[in-house]
């Protein structure tokens, strides 16, 4: 039987499994274990238990989803780093939002690679960073550089404490009469505040105030309060 590298079983490179899918983590055993290198030594379904296991098998290679229950996979990643700032975890999922890409880098990826990746680039991702490399897949490595190319976003005037009750109440669909009312002020008033708001968050109406609001964690849109 052929075998990569002449290498002996104990230099199989271990590999760790963390997903939330069955399915898919079963997909991966069969994949990976085509390759006469590879050795899946342990497999979890969340962010807590991936953290334990990892820390008893110890892994050479962790392969992390980043949408999981319990705790996510960047968070879990900083622990797993914080732990051993030697581990080696690639992220391997369905998403490739800029956030999540640059997130994950920055809490100490060596890897990014989406779930439809051809298994070849799995492959060689695994022993890229198992050789102490980085590897992203060209898609991820685009969309990261096209981020970090972006200027920074400008900063905001600061909202006083009244535009920033309006502004909840304006995340909440209220009108300014209803405005007024909740916080016991003139509808004129209403809307020198709500134009004060438009004008530092520099948009343009009341909905891409909202939105602008909450993506620079101003207000939250749980429950739209």
């Amino acid at each position: 039987m052929q075998t990569y590298g002449c290498e002996r079983m104990s230099d199989k490179i271990k590999i760790f499994l963390a997903d939330d899918h069955p399915v898919v983590r079963d997909g991966l055993v069969a994949i990976l274990g085509t390759q006469p290198d590879f050795e899946v030594i342990g497999q979890a379904g969340n962010g807590r238990s991936t953290i334990q296991q990892v820390a008893e098998s110890k892994p050479d290679v962790v392969l992390l989803d980043i949408e999981m229950p319990e705790m996510d996979g960047v968070e879990t990643l900083r622990q797993l780093r914080a732990a051993n700032p030697h581990e080696r975890v690639i992220m391997f999922t369905a998403f490739d939002t800029d956030e999540r890409i640059v997130t994950a880098v920055q809490a100490g990826a060596q890897g990014y690679l989406l779930k439809g990746a051809p298994r070849n680039e799995l492959f060689n991702a695994i022993r890229v960073v198992h050789e102490g490399g980085s590897l992203l897949q060209p898609i991820v490595a685009h969309k990261l550089m096209q981020r970090v190319a972006q200027p920074p976003e400008p900063p905001l005037e600061q909202l006083t404490p009244r535009e920033l009750e309006v502004l909840h109440a304006l995340a909440q669909g209220l009108q300014n009469k209803e405005i007024a009312a909740r916080l016991v002020i003139s509808e004129r008033t209403v809307k020198f505040h709500v134009s004060a708001i438009l004008s530092k968050l520099n948009v343009g109406n009341r909905t891409e105030a909202v939105t602008v609001a909450a993506q620079r964690g101003l207000i939250s849109l749980d429950g739209r309060s």
